[in-house]
């Protein structure tokens, strides 16, 4: 899965007031727009960078976005947000199944929360981080179109108070897959409506936005008393990094307590088993090579054990459930659809987290025919699909000696292990 992150820079600040966008301010020693980048340029899951900014600084722009480990595009600002975001997504690249739109001025966004809004989307079609809210929520009246701010405020009443448990306060990342942003923007365009962030749009355009809990750290930098709080939170994040590099050197069993990140290091493990029957008229699919034979395997998909147990066993080894949960057989979009396919989305939703597969094992349980000679090219597949070297992918076949429906050539099974690590 190739993901493209916007960050939305293209503002000039105007309620926060000074002499240059606030999004060039420091927090912390350093500019929050460096920040913002620098989240996304980190998170495994992010294929390149797209910034929206003011026009005076695309030609001459600041020194951290010109030398990146990543492709990074700068393109003008619009006159207002969604223009901005427009221009960004028209330079996106055209192969990204997900983009992840982050505001320039919420430089705390963490790791965690950019892999849950990007996973999100992948399956729900839109996402945003939102917060519940801790207050008692008031709808107040409207003033009158010639009062004054003061008159305003002295003449307003409630009309209602609404049920605090549905109130959300939306935060970036906002992430969506390609088509569902595209659609959103267009009808934004069409209908000249003035959204303030993306997923209203996706809203109007009739697509659920799946909500992902927030972080209280993630804040909007709007008013220069924003950015007491924000160097607050840059000392605390500091002392927090300090904490871990300390603890993770050396490690021992107490340390891993004290720091389940660091004892991920040393791998975790998962287990796949997926099982088919064998019919004529199908192809039998393995580890995305076709393998001739009379009869393949039935299934919604095209039915490639390897590629089933493999996801399963990466997917386990993170937690992240299993390949019904992410790809249903209820959903006609996975119809037909490549296991190898399958295999890279979920390699991408392990990414998401900040994991890597170190290795996988794969034993296919077969009758006939023989996989021996297409073990090589099975492997390759599959390493192209997780995004690892081949020489880290094992398969090999094995009977069952006659023994039950897969014994008796009626079916075909298969088992996977998996090793997963914190990416470096």
């Amino acid at each position: 899965m190739q993901v493209t992150a916007i960050i939305a820079a293209g503002g000039r600040g105007q309620r926060f007031g000074g002499g240059q966008p606030k999004q060039l301010l420091s927090v912390g020693g350093r500019p929050i727009l460096e920040r913002s980048v620098a989240a996304f340029l980190a998170h495994p899951a992010v294929s390149e960078i797209v910034v929206a900014l003011p026009a005076s600084l695309v030609e001459h722009p600041p020194d951290y976005l010109r030398q990146t480990v990543k492709p990074m595009h700068l393109v003008g600002g619009g006159a207002r947000r969604q223009d901005s975001i427009a221009n960004a997504f028209r330079a996106a690249a055209a192969s990204s199944d997900v983009i992840v739109i982050h505001d320039a001025a919420r430089p705390f966004a963490s790791a965690d929360l950019i892999a849950r809004t990007i996973a999100a989307a992948a399956e729900s079609g839109a996402a945003l981080a939102a917060v519940a809210s801790r207050d008692t929520v008031k709808r107040a009246s409207s003033p009158a179109a010639d009062a004054s701010p003061a008159e305003a405020g002295r003449h307003r009443t409630v009309i209602e108070t609404l049920p605090r448990e549905t109130i959300f306060l939306a935060q970036t990342p906002q992430a969506f897959r390609r088509d569902v942003l595209q659609a959103a923007l267009a009808l934004g365009e069409r209908e000249g409506l003035d959204a303030t962030d993306e997923a209203a749009l996706a809203e109007r355009a009739g697509h659920p936005v799946r909500l992902v809990d927030g972080e209280a750290t993630n804040i909007k930098i709007t008013t220069p008393e924003d950015l007491a709080i924000a160097e607050a939170i840059a000392a605390q994040l500091r002392i927090e990094d300090r904490e871990v590099r300390s603890s993770e050197s050396p490690v021992d069993s107490q340390s891993a307590v004290r720091n389940p990140q660091s004892a991920l290091r040393t791998g975790r493990a998962g287990t796949g088993y997926d099982l088919h029957r064998l019919v004529e008229g199908r192809p039998l699919i393995l580890g995305g090579i076709t393998i001739p034979s009379l009869r393949g395997a039935l299934g919604h998909s095209d039915a490639d054990v390897v590629c089933h147990a493999v996801t399963d066993a990466i997917l386990g080894a993170a937690c992240l459930g299993d390949i019904g949960r992410h790809f249903p057989d209820s959903d006609p979009r996975w119809k037909g659809a490549s296991s190898l396919d399958l295999l890279s989305r979920a390699s991408a939703l392990v990414a998401a987290e900040g994991l890597e597969v170190g290795n996988v094992d794969v034993t296919v349980i077969l009758e006939a025919p023989k996989i021996t000679h297409h073990v090589d090219a099975m492997r390759a597949a599959v390493a192209r699909a997780i995004g690892i070297d081949a020489s880290r992918v094992s398969i090999k076949g094995k009977t069952n000696e006659g023994v039950d429906a897969v014994g008796r050539g009626e079916a075909i099974a298969a088992h996977a292990v998996a090793l997963i690590r914190i990416k470096n």
